[in-house]
């Protein structure tokens, strides 16, 4: 559908739509297709509402800003690049209280096997690119520097660190759409589990609310 018949490419999707498919219900999208969906709201109109939380930057549009912070990393060492002009960059992006794209996650406390899985693919298809080296390289270079900042629980890359780089090198640059094919994926997952709540005649659900009083009462006590 997307135009492609590229062997490679294909192998890419199938790894791609099986590893963004879902991972649990505690993450927006899914936890916003469970959320709608147990008010009986029909299941377009459910995944609907989990797409809309995938689309933000904390969530399915990371691998965007990803590929722009590579792109910054890139005009500004090129691609013969040192250690230390790494460490350098990634440093002032921290001082200058950013984070590091693509690091970290609330869940994971070591490197996520869908970062794994996607740098094994680029390893065999497409080891000399200039984007994969450099995403290589910052794997290298990140971890330790969280590690000596001590303020990250989990150092290592998650999914985002790659995803958007290897889509790029096939020549689907149009960022925008990767959210779509985040959310082709993810239907998989948040779309089989709004079928259990219905077979187990899950309750709607009902956030807990405070009253001004009761959110007084909390800010005293902290």
């Amino acid at each position: 559908m997307l135009g492609y018949d590229n062997a490679d490419f294909i192998e890419l999707m199938r790894l791609y739509l099986t590893i963004h498919s879902d991972h649990e219900g505690g993450n927006v999208s899914a936890h916003t297709t469970h959320l709608v969906g147990s008010a009986l709201s029909d299941p377009y109109l459910s995944f609907a509402a989990g797409m809309n939380g995938l689309a933000g930057p904390l969530h399915g549009l990371a691998n965007q800003e990803v590929l722009v912070w590579l792109e910054k990393l890139r005009a500004s060492v090129g691609d013969k690049y040192t250690e230390e002009q790494l460490k350098d960059f990634i440093w002032k992006t921290l001082k200058s209280g950013q984070v590091v794209p693509g690091y970290g996650h609330a869940v994971l406390r070591k490197t996520d096997p869908r970062y794994t899985c996607q740098r094994e693919f680029a390893l065999k298809h497409l080891p000399n690119d200039p984007l994969f080296k450099l995403v290589s390289d910052v794997f290298k270079v990140v971890p330790p520097i969280l590690l000596e900042l001590g303020k990250v629980k989990n150092p290592w890359p998650n999914v985002d660190a790659h995803s958007g780089v290897l889509l790029q090198y096939y020549g689907l640059k149009e960022s925008n759409y990767y959210t779509v094919l985040f959310g082709v994926s993810r239907a998989l997952g948040v779309l089989s589990s709004l079928i259990w709540d219905r077979a187990l005649g899950l309750p709607i659900e009902r956030p807990k609310s405070l009253s001004t009083d009761g959110l007084m009462k909390s800010l005293k006590a902290t």
